[in-house]
């Protein structure tokens, strides 16, 4: 399925708005037992098709992203959303100090300047979302489940970012 511009920047901008506000992701990585899932404090910078996260380098997940890249990040809130993509590594003073508050600080117990901090970016490839606060589609759902008529209207939709 090709996506043209307008569909990509819609796409994008439907995730911005589902995902603003909420505070904790929980990023999946894979292990060699399996998946793993954490929480993640969100950046509060606008969603442009990438997630930034920060973490150090002493962590599992760090060697987790350096071995596999394939991740999801998953947002509950006024709705929930669930986002596919890569994760990179990277190391990037200047844009640390821009991501960097007093949050953190406390979280991570260190300061902007510590060596052993590091990006995570998500370039996000898929996302999949459920807009609960919309109840109109909800009933219309259920109607049709219990009347075994089809709906034309969906609970989630999935995108390519």
């Amino acid at each position: 399925m090709t996506t043209s511009a307008t569909e990509h920047q819609e796409a994008i901008e439907t995730v911005r708005r589902l995902i603003k506000g909420i505070d904790t992701a929980m990023l999946t990585t894979v292990t060699s037992e399996g998946l793993v899932s954490r929480p993640m404090k969100t950046q509060e910078v606008e969603f442009d098709g990438d997630l930034w996260f920060l973490t150090m380098k002493d962590t599992s997940k760090f060697d987790e992203l350096k071995n596999h890249p394939d991740v999801n990040v998953a947002y509950a809130g006024k709705s929930y959303v669930s986002i596919r993509g890569k994760a990179e590594l990277v190391n990037d003073r200047a844009k640390i100090k821009e991501l960097w508050n007093a949050a953190y600080e406390k979280l991570l117990d260190t300061t902007s300047d510590d060596p052993n901090l590091v990006l995570i970016k998500i370039q996000a490839e898929t996302a999949e979302y459920w807009e609960t606060g919309n109840l109109i589609k909800v009933v219309k759902r259920l109607f049709a489940k219990v009347t075994g008529q089809k709906s034309d209207t969906e609970l989630n939709r999935i995108v390519d970012l």
